[in-house]
């Protein structure tokens, strides 16, 4: 009988069960990240190229990444990085 080494903290349970959950994961994913980029752009980054560059580039490449199903590691760590961006964005085109 073998004995599967348990997760140590939060983030690798969460990969380890990310990859069990893919196909669900992959729905919520593809709907926050295209909203929150949709919206980031709707709001102000449309007009400034840095802006929508930095919008577009990390929601490209989650979606990239996606379509390649590529190791959860790395579809995470790019929503995680995407979903920041976006909602810094979000904030600042809401503030100013």
């Amino acid at each position: 009988m073998e004995v599967k080494a348990q997760p140590q903290n939060n983030f690798e349970k969460l990969l380890s069960d990310s990859e069990f959950n893919r196909f669900g994961l992959i729905a919520v994913i593809l709907t926050v990240v295209g909203c929150l980029g949709g919206i980031a752009v709707g709001l102000g980054a449309i007009e400034n190229t840095v802006a929508l560059t930095a919008v577009i580039i990390p929601t490209m490449a989650t979606l990239s990444l996606l379509l390649a199903v590529a190791p959860m590691r790395y579809i995470l760590t790019a929503t995680g990085i995407s979903l920041f961006i976006d909602i810094v964005l979000i904030l600042f085109y809401s503030i100013a």
